[in-house]
């Protein structure tokens, strides 16, 4: 059905006319991109390559009062929705993309998404929340689905992200320094050597932090305690205790570190694999007990908290028992 704001034309008729929307050209396997972009002016040598395209007819905008063509409304949608940390395409076919300005945590409010996408003819995609992204990491695409739209839908989306503000943002990490205190007498007393240690390394340093040290301690409770307090005392501003986690007999990592801490957040999560971590605090100072499928497993319970951590968040009881839904990474 043809739109009632737009005119429509012959091709060959429409020489000097500037087009109302972008043209696409697809060939199968090899391109698909804009064959002519919103406002260029139809010439003669055009003619060929329109009807190529299968383009017999084009139209010609007629804007009416109170109506927005769909790039002013991309724009304005974008402004609405990005925050620090984020970076804005220019107008494709009536869409704009959202990049990550620098590393970070990205942070989306899914309600006032789910309220933009309840408005007629708004399509706003986002990735998940708190996903650690990389600088010109694509994080949401934005447009209004016809050619022209209301300007009161865009209106009421403004509003809805004026309530929520910042809708989509990047927080950057903070560099920490990340002290390690491995567990285990197999490890102290030299009957194996620690894997904990590089794996570790190459987490932290991959969000801009670095190691303090590592230290290692025997399956005493006491000896654990010292380590973690010597750790914070030379001035580690996130502590990771790995090994010994289990309910084993000689496990004694979470007693040493409930000893430590002045707030125990939750010790087990429900996601698989690292359903065994623990999260505390020792005043502001992160805790974070390690089961050894921190190293087994590319992906556990660790690597969904880690990159908030060391975006300087506070991590709640509450956001840990949500965890579950979705949790099961085990293959």
């Amino acid at each position: 059905m043809k739109h009632p704001q737009l005119k429509e034309i012959r091709v060959e008729d429409a020489v000097g006319m500037p087009l109302a929307h972008d043209l696409t050209k697809i060939v199968p396997g090899k391109f698909k991109g804009r064959a002519f972009t919103r406002g260029h002016v139809i010439r003669e040598e055009d003619i060929p390559e329109l009807l190529k395209i299968g383009k017999e007819h084009i139209y010609v905008l007629d804007l009416p009062e109170g109506y927005l063509h769909e790039e002013e409304a991309a724009r304005r949608m974008a402004d609405a929705i990005a925050g620090n940390g984020i970076m804005k395409s220019k107008p494709k076919e009536g869409k704009i993309v959202l990049k990550a300005a620098h590393p970070g945590l990205v942070k989306i409010d899914p309600e006032t998404v789910n309220r933009m996408n309840d408005l007629e003819g708004i399509a706003v995609s986002t990735i998940y929340s708190d996903e650690p992204v990389e600088q010109d990491q694509t994080i949401a695409g934005v447009r209004p689905i016809p050619l022209i739209i209301e300007e009161k839908t865009i209106q009421a989306l403004e509003q809805f992200a004026d309530e929520a503000r910042p809708v989509i943002s990047v927080k950057p990490f903070i560099s920490h320094h990340v002290g390690i205190v491995t567990t285990g007498s197999e490890v102290f007393k030299g009957r194996i050597k620690d894997r904990f240690g590089p794996v570790l390394k190459e987490k932290i340093e991959k969000y801009g932090s670095t190691l303090l040290e590592q230290v290692f301690a025997d399956d005493d409770m006491n000896m654990i305690g010292e380590k973690i307090k010597q750790m914070i005392e030379k001035g580690a501003d996130l502590v990771l205790v790995t090994g010994g986690m289990s309910v084993d007999p000689d496990d004694r990592t979470p007693g040493a570190i409930q000893r430590i801490a002045t707030d125990v957040v939750k010790y087990g999560t429900p996601v698989l694999p690292g359903s065994m971590l623990m999260v505390a605090y020792h005043q502001d100072i992160p805790i974070v007990g390690l089961p050894g499928g921190a190293i087994h497993d590319p992906y556990t319970a660790f690597d969904i908290l880690l990159p908030r951590i060391l975006a300087g968040e506070k991590i709640k009881r509450e956001e840990i028992t949500r965890l579950g839904y979705g949790g099961f990474r085990a293959r």
